[in-house]
């Protein structure tokens, strides 16, 4: 398959997710903060949550449509001798901290399953006195790279607690086959900087958003704009956000449901001024232009009106409420397609003002399982179950990285 993703909205022909194992099981109170969680995960409902999103996804893709388990394609590029070298090779260099140097030749005796458990689990029976801790943040793999247009750029964590999970990453680019047609398109920034795939959103094949967030410093969003001008994307919205736990990426306030329509955190976004700037190539040069707001910077880059509809509705409240439950992190499986976390009522109640037909998981399931869908000309909001998922901090666009979507 051809990966190519050009816009956030385009019909969903191939995600990568991350079925929430036994990582979020070893996650104490004591470690949560440490880890980037906010509370401590139910592992079995929080697997069957995600199982249920993704049965969403496969009623909704065409027939030829593919999801990935992260985990299986690790473990598929670390069966490769020379991939497991340099993925180890990373590691002991990456982490000096780990003292993973120690047990070197223990590493290389390992299976591909077992070392790729032991990285996720943070420890393996056949190196018994030896442990780290887990990497519950896998379950979020939109943050570890970013399909744009027919370039990937690999994203590079803020945080110690995602380090093996970008060296991860970076060996599966580097190794496996399903990447041979865009390895070469690579766009990487230096380990000095930081930038995560939760704040990268393609408007479209010539315009991608980029925010400057907790996770993703002004330097690691220089360096990416360059690379994607590089790569001919004409236009980069940089968009300033508040540097806070409550919105660390861009996706966690804005979204895209079709072409026409943002999910938005009002505080946040619309209400905003002057916190974007629009950055372009000329001679050589990456030229900026600060615009009055993110909404006017989209529709005159992207030639079209908008529809900001807000997270939680009109009350201030239960906007922040739903912020904070991913009311804004909403995945678009086609143009006008979305799925979210049922919680967020109030949010769905707008969709609903805005011409979206509500349906929960069960019933979209039940309606098109054995029917090919076709998104033409409907507009749906989906909702599922995510109780013990959001404690985790992320919404459907969170956990799913597209790697091919629909022109």
């Amino acid at each position: 398959m051809q990966l190519s993703v050009r816009s956030e909205t385009g019909l969903l022909k191939s995600v990568i997710v991350h079925t929430p194992g036994k990582e979020v099981s070893l996650v104490n109170p004591e470690l949560k903060d440490e880890l980037l969680f906010d509370d401590i995960i139910f592992e079995s409902d929080a697997r069957k949550e995600h199982l249920d999103m993704l049965k969403v996804f496969e009623a909704a893709m065409p027939k030829n449509g593919t999801i990935h388990e992260i985990t299986d394609l690790f473990e598929e590029a670390l069966s490769a001798e020379d991939a497991r070298g340099y993925f180890i090779e990373q590691l002991i260099k990456q982490l000096p901290q780990e003292n993973l140097k120690a047990i070197e030749q223990d590493l290389f005796r390992l299976s591909a399953t077992e070392l790729l458990r032991f990285v996720i689990d943070g420890a393996t029976p056949s190196i018994p006195e030896f442990n780290m801790h887990p990497t519950p943040n896998l379950l979020f793999t939109r943050d570890l790279s970013a399909v744009i247009n027919d370039s990937i750029l690999l994203s590079q964590p803020a945080k110690k607690a995602r380090m093996r999970e970008a060296i991860l990453m970076d060996t599966l680019i580097k190794f496996h086959p399903l990447f041979d047609n865009i390895r070469k398109n690579t766009i990487s920034i230096t380990k000095q900087e930081s930038i995560e795939g939760g704040d990268v959103l393609v408007a479209s094949d010539k315009v991608v958003l980029i925010g400057m967030s907790e996770r993703t410093s002004f330097s690691g969003l220089m360096n990416a704009t360059k690379g994607l001008l590089d790569q001919g994307v004409e236009h980069v919205l940089a968009v300033d956000i508040p540097k806070q736990r409550s919105s660390m990426h861009l996706d966690t306030i804005f979204t895209f449901a079709s072409p026409t329509e943002c999910v938005a955190f009002p505080p946040a976004i619309t209400e905003r001024q002057n916190n974007v700037v629009a950055l372009r190539s000329q001679n050589g040069s990456i030229i900026s232009e600060s615009m009055p707001s993110l909404k006017q910077a989209l529709e005159e880059l992207l030639e079209r009106d908008l529809t900001f509809i807000n997270c939680g509705g009109a009350n201030r409240t239960n906007q922040f409420r739903e912020q904070w439950t991913d009311g804004a992190n909403v995945f678009a499986i086609a143009p006008g397609i979305i799925v979210g976390y049922e919680r967020n009522t109030n949010t769905f109640n707008e969709l609903k003002e805005h011409g979206y037909r509500l349906m929960n998981q069960y019933e979209f399931i039940e309606e098109y399982k054995d029917a090919l869908f076709d998104p033409a000309d409907k507009k749906i909001a989906i909702s599922f179950l995510g109780h013990e998922l959001c404690r985790g901090r992320g919404g459907a666009r969170c956990m799913t990285m597209p790697i091919a979507r629909k022109s």
